[in-house]
């Protein structure tokens, strides 16, 4: 099954053409790496297939059923409910602790509060910051707040996870450490995409989009 499935996505942002028809799709289970220059659209595809923007012209699907960019409300209900996001800048609210920053998406999708600090235990746990839940992020290291921001995006159980240079402003110590984390959660059936502009990161992945000037010139 195709999770998600971009047909002739333009986006162009005053007089530029940042997306150039682009035809990609991607299939349940997938561990999928979009690398390419800066400026060659990497990023804006991820929000596009993200929903976080709205392209130009093209459609996309997502899980069989066009996305329809004019209702926000129900494009809110996807991201929440089937979707994570993990950016190279993690996010997270100083004034909450790690408990309560990853337990956001739940308590807006309508979990119960007790139902939702189980799951972030164990996701926290899982991730290594068991014991640590009640710090505030000013408490924890770099690598510790981007864990966090991954359990925060796995909170929901999504079936999609998109990652945007998640390892940029780690160690080379912490980004192994992120990639364990992809390369397991991928294994247990969560589809994943990652920007990125590290080729062995890349090579890590099942398969390798190449873009290039707003386009897709390897997938």
């Amino acid at each position: 099954m195709k999770v998600v499935e971009l047909l002739g996505i333009r986006k162009v942002i005053g007089q530029e053409e940042i997306l150039k028809g682009i035809d990609l799709w991607v299939e349940a289970g997938e561990f999928v790496a979009i690398v390419g220059a800066s400026g060659s659209g990497k990023s804006s595809l991820l929000y596009v297939m993200g929903l976080l923007d709205k392209p130009t012209s093209g459609e996309v699907f997502f899980e069989g059923q066009r996305v329809d960019f004019s209702g926000e409300k129900e494009l809110s209900v996807i991201r929440n409910q089937k979707m994570g996001f993990v950016f190279q800048f993690h996010y997270l609210l100083p004034e909450f602790n790690l408990l309560e920053n990853v337990i956001l998406p739940a308590i807006k999708r309508g979990m119960m509060k007790t139902e939702a600090q189980e799951r972030a235990y164990e996701l926290l746990k899982r991730l290594g910051l068991g014991g640590k839940e009640r710090r505030k992020i000013y408490q924890i290291s770099g690598g510790e707040m981007q864990r966090v921001a991954i359990a925060r995006a796995l909170m929901n159980n999504p079936s999609l996870l998109l990652a945007d240079e998640p390892t940029g402003n780690l160690d080379s110590k912490n980004t192994r450490a992120v990639m364990d984390i992809f390369k397991e959660i991928n294994a247990e059936g969560t589809t994943i995409v990652m920007v990125t502009h590290e080729l062995d990161l890349a090579a890590q992945a099942h398969r390798i989009v190449e873009m290039r000037d707003g386009q897709v010139v390897r997938a």
